[in-house]
């Protein structure tokens, strides 16, 4: 299993670093802001309840592709991944959140993929770094939309 070609994406996030944690480790409801994910199950949970076995299903336009992941992480600053099962020869992965305000934190994404079938060098590598770009955007979206609702269900009714 050879990966290599890591892409990193930074963005900063108007949610907290714990927010950020909390909206990553939500594995069930990808399917509902990551768009080009159509399923995602927790197979195994980590002791404090953190997936640790996840089995996700990605629409890639010409056809479906399914693959799991197993996860590790250090509440609440880092998650990392690694390919177990599925379709693609080999996922590596991480996020890493920095806290920059109370309310505001850096996520920076990093993965590698080895495709497990041959798509030419330089696009494959615009391809990577575009999906890696998109999903780290929908995630700060989801982060930001939770942190919004949470703030908005905290703050006092207006008499």
């Amino acid at each position: 299993m050879s990966v290599s070609g890591e892409q990193v994406f930074s963005t900063d996030v108007e949610a907290s670093v714990q927010q950020c944690f909390t909206t990553v480790t939500e594995f069930e409801r990808y399917p509902e802001w990551f768009s080009s994910i159509e399923h995602a199950e927790v197979l195994e949970r980590h002791a404090d309840g953190v997936g640790k076995v996840v089995e996700y299903r990605i629409n890639m336009k010409l056809k479906s592709i399914r693959y799991v992941l197993e996860y590790a992480h250090e509440k609440p600053a880092r998650l990392t991944w690694k390919s177990v099962d599925g379709d693609v020869e080999a996922i590596e992965g991480s996020y890493l959140f920095e806290k920059l305000g109370p309310k505001r934190s850096r996520a920076t994404c990093r993965q590698a993929i080895a495709l497990g079938f041959w798509v030419p060098g330089p696009i494959r590598k615009i391809m990577e770094q575009q999906a890696l770009k998109q999903s780290v955007l929908e995630f700060k979206a989801a982060a930001e939309s939770a942190a919004n609702e949470q703030a908005a269900r905290r703050k006092p009714a207006k008499k």
